[in-house]
């Protein structure tokens, strides 16, 4: 008789899982997991997303009880958008946006770093320099739009020169670490943005950005062991589950 096998329903599989996230921080390795089949790929990433969701809701809910902030930008686009838009833009467009932004580059082509660097342009100009949203179509939406555009070409041009990329492959192959790292630092302090630039907030950045530190680690990892396409979906799950339970 043929035995089936449910290992989402295993701590152990859960225990191994965490093991090898652990593991892969510690020691981060740019190389695809080819020894896993398209179906333990998808398993592993939905073990992650459970392991995430009680992560995110653990500390969610320890600080509760302690300090909480209002997230401006959720609350914003609450008010901009019917919940079918909202699910629209933020459980499909901006986590496909903020993987290409902080993860699809962590492989690298010049390609991939030319549109994580037009995005991200597009990130900075639009929480940083004018202090909107990324999905706020204001006065200055087609400024950043055509500065990230720009900045993408030059990218993908200058990047696309023999001796330009590889120097880069070089510098990919021997500071992954330092590359993964940042991509998770900055991914997770970001997110500031989302809350009021206060004191309080600043010197709790660390803590109150804790649960997009952590996904940011998995989104990494799954990124680089399983495709890009692992981390977009998990993000997107995630996103639209919070959403929901929005409305």
């Amino acid at each position: 008789m043929m035995t089936v096998s449910y290992p989402l329903i295993k701590p152990k599989y859960y225990k191994s899982l965490i093991i090898d996230l652990a593991n892969f921080i510690r020691h981060p390795i740019n190389k695809l997991s080819i020894e896993k089949s398209t179906k333990h790929k998808i398993y592993d990433t939905i073990g992650l997303f459970f392991i995430k969701l009680v992560f995110s809701i653990t500390v969610a809910s320890l600080l509760q009880f302690a300090y909480e902030p209002e997230n401006q930008t959720s609350a914003s686009m609450s008010e901009r958008f019917s919940p079918l838009v909202l699910l629209l833009v933020g459980g499909m467009i901006l986590p496909i946006f903020e993987e290409i932004t902080f993860r699809l580059s962590l492989k690298f082509k010049p390609i991939y770093l030319a549109f994580a660097s037009g995005t991200f342009t597009y990130y900075i100009m639009t929480k940083a320099v004018f202090k909107s949203r990324l999905s706020m179509v204001d006065e200055t939406f087609w400024y950043r739009v055509l500065v990230g555009v720009i900045m993408l070409l030059i990218v993908y041009v200058m990047s696309s020169r023999m001796s330009i990329r590889q120097t880069l492959e070089q510098f990919w192959k021997k500071q992954f670490k330092l590359i993964y790292y940042l991509s998770c630092i900055s991914f997770a302090w970001l997110h500031i943005f989302n809350f009021e630039l206060n004191l309080i907030n600043l010197l709790l950045l660390p803590i109150l950005t804790l649960p997009q530190l952590f996904s940011a680690t998995i989104a990494g990892y799954t990124r680089v062991a399983f495709g890009f396409k692992y981390p977009v979906l998990l993000h997107m799950t995630t996103n639209t589950l919070f959403l929901s339970l929005t409305f």
